[in-house]
């Protein structure tokens, strides 16, 4: 009996047997399964890692890359578009400058007065009273007659002017008006203070170039009621500027009517002087214009007055311009 039993146990210890062993097997490959999926996912988590590591880096450098080119595209487009308009913008200052140049030439031309081919010799009488000239000088070339260089002149009885001040101050005036209408002007004294005698004045308008000779001067009486402006010029009978006297009286007659009527003077007329130093030595017409009496209240007054001085100015170079016919 005990033998047919363990006849019996044989079969089902190897089934047994059999099964563990299926079960190991089974066990060993899930194990192996597991850590082949195991080893698998690490590799594609450490290549994926990689990938990421190395798709941001591409990345980074595309962005920069693409930033660079950007950035460069950027640059050339706004030096394309730059470089035009700097261009146009010289161009148009160049443009501009010239413009503004050729105006100012243009307003510098339309400022400027043409010279009308004239000059005028302007000889402010007297001058300061410091100033020694009581020496004496021939009163015409090679005349034994002998008169004082020069003088201080009259004063203003009212306004205690000198008549040297009044008549630097009217030449001074004049000159610029004269210049303005295109003459060359010649002043014979420029201050109070130049020591010049009235030979070496006449000889100077001359030899600078003048084409006429004006003296300006005011007039002193004792009768305070003296007034009124005058022209002195030589006689046809002078022995000195004889040839120059028909010209002389017409400058004195241009100037003196058109300064009478300008300034509002009562006009004395153009009178002959043959004693005047100043006339005998010029050698181009000459004249003296006595331009009103300082012993006078109202010829005084009015010649101080700036606004009678410029009608007076205005007055003695429409007269000139009425002798050259300008």
């Amino acid at each position: 009996m005990n033998k047919k039993n363990n006849r019996r146990d044989l079969p089902m210890t190897g089934i047994l047997t059999a099964v563990v062993v299926v079960l190991l097997l089974i066990l060993a490959l899930l194990v192996t399964g597991y850590r082949s999926i195991n080893d698998k996912e690490r590799k594609t988590a450490a290549m994926s890692e990689e990938e990421t590591d190395s798709l941001g880096q591409t990345g980074s450098e595309n962005a920069v890359s693409i930033k660079t080119s950007v950035r460069t595209e950027t640059e050339t487009i706004a030096e394309t578009e730059t470089e035009p308009v700097t261009e146009n913008v010289i161009v148009l200052g160049e443009d501009y400058a010239e413009t503004d140049m050729e105006t100012e030439t243009d307003s510098e031309t339309d400022t400027e007065p043409e010279t009308n081919g004239y000059t005028v010799a302007i000889d402010p009488g007297h001058q300061g009273s410091w100033v020694d000239m009581t020496d004496t000088e021939p009163i015409g070339p090679g005349s034994s007659e002998m008169k004082a260089k020069s003088t201080t002149g009259t004063q203003g009885s009212y306004t205690g002017i000198p008549e040297y001040e009044l008549n630097l101050e009217i030449s001074l005036l004049l000159r610029t008006e004269l210049e303005a209408r295109g003459y060359e002007v010649i002043l014979t004294r420029e201050d109070n203070d130049t020591a010049i005698s009235n030979a070496e004045r006449a000889t100077l308008a001359y030899e600078e170039g003048g084409d006429i000779y004006v003296r300006i001067h005011a007039n002193g009486s004792d009768n305070s009621g003296a007034n009124g402006a005058l022209g002195m010029v030589p006689s046809p009978s002078n022995p000195y500027v004889g040839e120059l006297s028909e010209e002389s009286y017409r400058l004195a007659e241009c100037i003196l009517e058109a300064y009478c009527r300008t300034a509002g003077f009562e006009s004395l007329g153009v009178q002959y002087y043959d004693n005047m130093t100043g006339i005998n030595w010029s050698k181009i017409p000459v004249m003296i214009l006595e331009m009103g009496f300082m012993t006078n209240e109202s010829d005084d007054l009015r010649m101080a007055d700036p606004d009678v001085q410029e009608l007076m100015v205005q007055g003695i170079a429409d007269g000139i311009d009425a002798y050259f016919g300008v």
